[in-house]
């Protein structure tokens, strides 16, 4: 049986292109991945940066599933922490009621956490010196080097918490419990909301072994670990996941799903170049002004990086699959192995929007 392939789509804004443009390519890659015979569609959420349209994936998901027919449909992830579990259950219990057994629910941590207390935890820790590693023929870089980009990202960032109504200290287990009995009819004296009974599929996105890895498990829901966000603990996060499994009525066992960065092109030259922006695109990430524009080649060219730029994106870099359709596979099924995964969910991002189709349409030829 062949590991199901799944997507991951940002709605990257691009240099010269609006968010409106990237919102109706989103839409078309949906129709499009469908079609080369994907499993799942998933929309990520980001708010109030440039290069990332997804702000309002509930409302983008709605959308895509009223233009595809057969392709699951879903949020990779909600940012439950800026979420009463109600609306969420109600929006996509909404969904969910139109586009029955086409529905999935992903849910994410952010939100709960405090920005200070997290770079005070981060700063503080010793450097790491693990050096990096390969598993079953899977790259496991040392962990990053982050830059916050100074005082100036805290205020912004706090400030913008405090715009998406961020709920800080509240216990995530108990928020993801919530959101299931609103889902499940087991809320006591609130069974009869629109989500009640909605035939969708709940999951929880993580990048460590940290909350989101043991509540999954805790609660039998399967399990989304993010290889192409922090590559360097993606086989903690499954293996606490595991750990921490209990079977439910949703699952009997574990179930695992990893995202990689994905570049498909005919030759490896052309795959490199057209994922030639995206080391300058991390480092915008990483730097703390949030995503920006995806550029063009001729842009990653004209850049000129230092050393400690480099240092900042070179996990991300490092791990980015980037090569002919073959050469990719090979390094998804090393990825399968590794993390022994159930599925893979591939992300791509390219300046032009025909070469990300034509990389997600070579990629599913050459991997069936």
């Amino acid at each position: 049986m062949t590991t199901p392939l799944s997507v991951l789509d940002l709605s990257p804004v691009v240099s010269g292109g609006t968010a409106a443009e990237s919102l109706r390519n989103s839409v078309d890659l949906a129709r499009r991945t469908e079609s080369f015979g994907y499993k799942r569609f998933w929309v990520a959420e980001h708010h109030l940066v440039p290069g990332v349209a997804s702000s309002a994936p509930s409302v983008l998901i709605a959308l895509i599933a009223a233009a595809t027919s057969t392709i699951r449909v879903g949020s990779g992830a909600v940012l439950l922490g800026y979420y009463s579990p109600l609306s969420v259950a109600e929006q996509y219990g909404t969904i969910a009621a139109l586009h029955p057994d086409r529905v999935d629910l992903g849910l994410g941590r952010s939100g709960f956490v405090k920005i200070r207390d997290l770079i005070s935890k981060l700063t503080s820790a010793p450097a790491d010196t693990t050096p990096a590693k390969v598993v079953d023929g899977l790259l496991i870089p040392p962990k990053p080097k982050f830059a916050f980009g100074g005082p100036h990202f805290v205020d912004r960032f706090e400030a913008q918490q405090e715009l998406l109504g961020a709920r800080e200290g509240v216990d995530y287990d108990a928020q993801v419990v919530e959101v299931l009995d609103f889902l499940e009819g087991t809320k006591e004296g609130f069974d009869s909301v629109v989500a009640h009974g909605a035939p969708l599929e709940v999951w929880v996105l993580g990048s460590s072994a940290g909350d989101s890895a043991a509540a999954a498990g805790r609660l039998g829901l399967p399990f989304t670990a993010n290889y192409h966000v922090s590559p360097s603990t993606v086989l903690e996060a499954v293996g606490a996941y595991r750990e921490a499994f209990v079977p439910s009525a949703r699952r009997d066992r574990p179930w695992v799903a990893v995202s990689a960065d994905v570049v498909v092109a005919p030759t490896t030259e052309q795959a490199r170049e057209l994922a030639s922006p995206y080391g300058q695109w991390v480092l915008s990430i990483r730097n703390g002004g949030g995503a920006a524009e995806f550029g063009t080649p001729a842009e990653a060219a004209a850049f000129e990086w230092t050393d400690e730029q480099r240092e900042i994106v070179k996990d991300r870099v490092d791990t980015q699959f980037v090569g002919t359709p073959d050469e990719v596979v090979e390094r998804l099924h090393a990825l399968r192995r590794a993390a022994g995964a159930d599925e893979l969910i591939v992300t791509t991002i390219t300046h032009d929007h025909a070469d990300r189709v034509r990389s997600y349409e070579l990629l599913a030829d050459a991997w069936r």
